[in-house]
C-alpha cells in the first residue's frame, strides 16, 4: 500500500472512530478495510459500503433528457464535484476510503438516471469545487450548497432540500441556547466560507455592538477535528449542517444538539441546491428532474434512506431567495 494511501486510510479510520461507527450492529468487511459496512443510528440502518446496493435508481425519462444542452446530452455524462467529509449522511467516504456515498451522492445518481446520463465524480475542497464549475471541469456542484444571493450572481441553483443547521455541544454542557447572545464569550467551531460562518460573524458583530463579549470563532481543517475538539472540551460548540450533527450526536454519544435553525438564520428558510454555472442551460432540466423525482416518490425514497425526510422540499425551485449578501 503506498504511503500516501496508508496515511489517508488511517485518517479515515480515525474519523470513523470519532463518529462511533465501530459500535455498528453489522460488521462485514469491504476490500481491505476493517471498518464496519453498516451502522444503525436512531433505528435506521445506514449502508457504509462502496457497493451501495440499496441506492435508488430510475429509468431515463426522454422528456427530461430532451431538455439538456446538446453538448451534455451527446457526451452522456454528468460531471459532479463535491466535498467529501467524514460525517454521514451527506457526502462521505465508504468503507473502502475511495468511494463517495451519502444522500448528496444518491441525489446525483438519481438525477443522472432520469436524464439518461452516467455520473463522473470529482472531489475537491470547498473552494476548489466552485473553481471546477467555473472552469467547466464539472457540470454541477452537489455537496450541501446553500443558495445565497451572492452565489446567484455567478451560479444557478435547482433546489432539492431544506437547509437547516444545528448547534452541537459536549454532552455534559450545562449552558443552553436562547439566541445569539447565548454564544457571547464562547468558543464556537465553524467551517470557513460557509453560511454558518456568515451567520456567526453577523451575530458576533451584533453582540459586540450590544456590549457583550465576542464569540471566539474556531477553524479546523476537517470536520473530524471539530468533533475531537468538542469531545476534549476545546470547543463550547460547533455550528454545522443539521443532518451531520444529528447523526454524529446519536452515533458517537459524546455530544448533543441544543438547537436547530434555518441556514439563513431568522431571515428566511434557506434551501440547498444543485449548483451549476449561470445560464449554461442545465438549471432547467435539473429542476425538472428533481420535481419529477418528488412527484413520483423517488425523492422521498432517497431522503428516507438517509434519515432526511424532515428536510424535504415540496417543490424544486430555480434560484429562490437566498442567504442575504454580506454587508460591506
Amino acid at each position: 500500500m503506498p504511503q500516501a494511501h496508508r496515511r489517508r486510510r488511517i485518517t479515515a479510520l480515525a474519523a470513523l472512530a470519532v463518529l462511533g461507527l465501530f459500535a455498528a450492529s453489522a460488521c462485514g468487511k469491504d476490500g481491505d478495510s476493517d471498518a464496519p459496512s453498516s451502522n444503525t443510528v436512531n433505528g435506521l440502518s445506514y449502508d457504509l459500503s462502496p457497493a451501495q446496493s440499496g441506492r435508488v435508481h430510475a429509468a431515463k425519462v426522454d422528456a427530461l433528457a430532451a431538455q439538456l444542452p446538446a453538448a451534455v446530452r451527446d457526451r452522456g455524462t454528468l460531471v459532479v464535484t463535491g466535498s467529501v467529509g467524514a460525517t454521514p449522511p451527506l457526502r462521505f467516504y465508504a468503507t473502502d476510503d475511495r468511494t463517495p456515498i451519502g444522500s448528496d451522492a444518491d441525489i446525483s445518481y438519481l438525477l443522472a438516471d432520469l436524464l439518461g446520463l452516467k455520473v463522473e465524480t470529482r472531489i475537491g475542497d470547498w473552494a476548489q469545487n466552485f473553481v471546477k464549475v467555473d472552469s467547466g471541469e464539472a457540470d454541477v456542484f452537489v455537496s450541501n450548497v446553500t443558495v445565497t444571493e451572492e452565489r446567484k450572481e455567478k451560479y444557478d441553483f435547482a433546489t432539492y432540500r431544506l437547509d437547516n443547521i444545528a448547534l452541537e455541544v459536549p454532552k455534559d454542557a450545562t449552558w443552553t441556547y436562547q439566541d445569539r447572545k447565548s454564544l457571547a464569550g464562547k468558543t464556537i467551531g465553524v467551517g470557513t466560507a460557509t453560511n454558518q460562518e456568515q451567520l456567526l460573524v453577523k451575530w458576533n458583530e451584533d453582540n459586540i455592538a450590544a456590549g457583550l463579549p465576542k464569540i471566539d470563532l474556531a477553524y479546523y481543517e476537517k470536520t473530524s477535528d471539530y468533533y475531537l475538539a468538542l469531545s476534549s472540551g476545546r470547543l463550547d460548540g460547533y455550528l454545522g449542517p443539521n443532518p451531520s450533527a444529528q447523526y454524529h450526536a446519536a452515533s458517537a454519544g459524546q455530544t448533543k444538539v441544543v438547537t436547530t435553525l434555518s441556514g439563513a438564520g431568522d431571515a428566511l428558510q434557506a434551501e440547498i441546491g444543485v449548483l451549476t454555472k449561470k445560464d449554461n442551460g442545465l438549471a432547467g432540466p435539473l429542476r425538472a428532474a428533481i420535481q419529477y423525482a418528488i412527484d413520483n416518490g423517488l425523492y422521498k425514497q432517497v431522503l428516507d434512506r438517509w434519515g432526511l425526510g424532515g428536510e424535504a422540499v415540496p417543490q424544486s425551485r430555480i434560484n429562490p431567495p437566498g442567504l442575504p449578501k454580506k454587508k460591506g
